[in-house]
């Protein structure tokens, strides 16, 4: 599997003529080196201030040779502006820009650095291109929090260059929404989509070992996961069922895999995925079930991001301040309570066809989430995303059930307004309030926020 760790390029403007405070500029520099040199990154900086358009292409070149995930431009004493459209030459993918703050004390103009890196930015736009922008002392830890988020969100969309997925199967029946188009992902995203058939996928599971099998059943007893009506007897293949799909990650090298698990598997096996679903999930792994491409693709981008674990739901109904979420039995564990505590995930049978092995839980209240979908319409991509807190829900229900009270926001005229832009039923769910990240992502991506 690929690493998640990035490798960023560290570049400095400036201009052949000497202007405003160059010590403070200097101080600033080294003060920002430091900061970056805090963060879980490999730092690859060009030997070579960037000053006219040779050094630009050198230091960007240095950066290609490294194969970084972002390059992060700085100018702390203000850089020569004509450089912009050599950069957006040179660099196809949104550069992170970090403006630097004014010298507090004095009556001279220290930096210009915002101004400065202004200009670049709208350079950038008129030419139809994205960017990140950071503003603030590198001492500061607001600007430190807003530069990791910038350069993870740079990343992302060069990351996205050289994705992979899998789709094995389709869409569940009728599920036409949610089955991703391979043109228009690569088109306007960049990625890959490949297409398995299940029956690919049961040689795969065929061809397991046994002993594989009863080491990932020892693994799964571990999770000390309480059976609702089912047995132990149901685990081995469970875990068989899990490490087929994990083949797609561990040996196909893929980034996100999403499965056609409704109506064929139980049929075909005698038992649902979900449990392994669940388990990935909660390994940081992008999964998604009934053969939705682009929830796998939004439960990437969200670990990718640093929102965490990835629960894809049905919007099964609402009233005028919340949302009750419900599937079949496959979210995350680490978004319930704790085994032993009501509401933990079960090992139960399926609520309708009564097979096994899903898991019956309920997410844990009180905590603030975020429920967004990213999906395709009329030819491009669309995003949405909300704010809330999860609650106690109103009654049990089997499968993975969930009471949202959505922040500033009416679900029926949200409702109302992602049906009309042709949103699929599936939303996705993430610990945390990461609506505004999600919306400087669109931005990048050129999506159409709704």
């Amino acid at each position: 599997m690929k690493s998640n760790r990035l490798k960023i390029g560290l570049v400095f403007l400036g201009r052949k003529r000497p202007g405003f405070d160059m010590n403070w500029g200097a101080g600033i520099e080294e003060q920002v080196r430091q900061t970056i040199g805090r963060q879980d990154w490999d730092v690859v900086q060009p030997n070579v201030k960037v000053v006219d358009d040779a050094s630009l292409r050198t230091a960007i070149t240095a950066c290609w040779q490294a194969d970084v995930d972002a390059v992060v431009l700085l100018q702390t004493t203000m850089s020569d502006g004509r450089l912009a459209s050599t950069l957006a030459q040179v660099w196809p993918d949104p550069p992170v820009f970090w403006a630097t703050p004014e010298k507090p004390d004095g009556d001279m103009i220290s930096s210009c650095s915002l101004v400065g890196t202004h200009l670049w930015t709208t350079v950038f736009r008129h030419l139809g291109r994205g960017s990140e922008v950071v503003y603030g002392h590198p001492a500061d830890q607001a600007t430190e929090l807003r530069l990791i988020e910038a350069v993870r969100l740079a990343a992302l969309v060069r990351r996205l260059r050289t994705m992979r997925m899998a789709l094995v199967g389709a869409a569940a029946p009728g599920f036409v929404t949610m089955q991703g188009d391979l043109f228009t992902m690569q088109q306007r995203l960049g990625l890959q989509l490949q297409m398995h058939t299940l029956v690919e996928f049961a040689d795969i599971v065929k061809a397991i070992d046994d002993r594989a099998i009863a080491d990932d059943v020892d693994r799964c007893k571990q999770l000390r996961l309480e059976h609702k009506d089912t047995s132990d007897d149901d685990l081995p293949l469970a875990s068989r069922l899990y490490l087929a799909m994990r083949y797609y990650f561990d040996t196909e090298n893929y980034d996100a895999l999403a499965i056609r698990c409704w109506p064929e598997m139980p049929n075909m096996f005698d038992q649902w995925p979900y449990v392994g679903l669940a388990r990935l999930a909660d390994e940081g792994l992008a999964v998604a079930c009934e053969g939705d491409v682009d929830g796998a693709l939004s439960a990437w981008m969200g670990e990718f991001l640093g929102m965490g674990h990835c629960y894809i739901t049905d919007w099964l109904e609402h009233d005028a301040t919340t949302l009750t979420l419900w599937h079949g039995g496959m979210a995350p564990m680490s978004l319930s309570p704790s085994p032993g505590q009501p509401g933990a995930p079960r090992v139960a049978r399926h609520f309708n066809s009564k097979k096994p092995a899903v898991l019956d839980a309920e997410l844990t209240a009180d905590m603030p989430v975020t429920l967004w979908r990213l999906w395709r319409f009329d030819g491009k991509y669309r995003l949405t995303a909300r704010e809330g807190r999860t609650l106690q829900p109103r009654r049990p229900l089997m499968g993975t059930n969930a009471l949202v009270e959505l922040e500033s926001c009416d679900p029926q005229a949200w409702f109302e307004d992602v049906c009309y832009h042709g949103m699929p039923h599936h939303l996705s769910v993430h610990v945390g309030h990461h609506a505004a990240k999600l919306w400087r992502m669109s931005r990048l991506l050129n999506m159409d926020v709704v």
